[in-house]
């Protein structure tokens, strides 16, 4: 079994989704199919089972993934130490992001490196629909999310990025050519989901409008490209961060400021009992750059 293919066949184990795993991986969805069935064939059993709604891994499939995970890290972590030895590296920091605007923290990213030029800083996929998973699994050291964070285990260090919060909704949505909206405008909208846990979520969708209406929760997404064809399509509206306008500009969606919307707050976070004097070292020096700020129309 090829190297990529234990990485398709370990990713689609983890989402158990056909599109996000190739996004994850950069690769076609069909890609990911033909390494699945190659692996199937090579095995003699299916290892997972897909319909038009879910995927799940069959008794076979779970067992192949938890024998090859620890053997693929190990292999992987040697590979990493040894392409960071070469140069020069003999450290590193997993930063995970659930934003997309790593420009907005380059001064942050040259100030760490210039305090420690022998640390490797990697960059690593956070998702909402799970958002502080990877920090408590080992996989990221730390991570950028938006406040607030009420998690007992987790340490919530300095503000980084702050930036106005945004409607997201199709280009020809009826909203779409409006100057700015408000929070009662959601009051008759369908409004996407996904983030966990729900008081983080309600930090950015608010449950009910200032008036007191409800806001309804549709389509729950995890990842930008599910909320693309939903958007576009008109069957829900999304809040989102200002640098979505930036980082994913397209012509058939429309980014309108929400003007009763206090402006987001995004920090570092890190595990308490894992913290290392790398991490320590990487919130002095958020501390000493400061947060990036993002005004309106800027």
């Amino acid at each position: 079994m090829e190297l990529r293919d234990i990485e398709i066949f370990l990713t689609l184990a983890e989402e158990l989704h056909f599109g996000r795993t190739a996004e994850r991986l950069h690769v076609t969805p069909p890609r990911v199919s033909q390494a699945i069935k190659k692996q199937e064939r090579r095995i003699g059993a299916p290892l997972f089972e897909r319909n038009n709604r879910t995927v799940t891994l069959t008794p076979i499939g779970r067992q192949l993934a938890e024998d090859l995970r620890p053997m693929y890290r190990g292999l992987h972590e040697s590979l990493e130490r040894a392409t960071r030895a070469a140069g020069g590296k003999t450290e590193v920091l997993r930063l995970g992001m659930i934003s997309s605007n790593v420009q907005d923290f380059r001064p942050l990213l040259a100030g760490f490196n210039a305090r420690h030029p022998a640390c490797d800083v990697q960059i690593r996929h956070v998702t909402f629909g799970d958002p502080f998973g990877p920090l408590r699994a080992g996989q990221v050291d730390v991570q950028i999310a938006w406040l607030p964070v009420r998690e007992n285990d987790l340490t919530v260090g300095p503000v980084v990025h702050i930036e106005p919060v945004v409607l997201a909704l199709g280009a020809r949505h009826r909203l779409a050519q409006r100057e700015t909206v408000s929070y009662e405008d959601l009051g008759d909208e369908v409004v996407m989901g996904g983030a966990k846990p729900d008081y983080w979520r309600e930090a950015l969708v608010p449950s009910h409008t200032p008036s007191g209406r409800p806001i309804r929760l549709g389509p729950a997404v995890t990842t930008d490209s599910e909320m693309i064809p939903i958007l576009s399509n008109g069957e829900a509206v999304s809040l989102a961060h200002f640098h979505a306008s930036r980082y994913h500009a397209r012509p058939d969606i429309a980014y309108v400021p929400i003007h009763d919307a206090p402006p987001a707050q995004w920090a570092l976070l890190w595990r308490t009992a894992t913290e290392t004097d790398l991490i320590r070292s990487f919130a002095h020096t958020a501390r000493e750059v400061g947060p990036s700020v993002t005004r309106p129309g800027v």
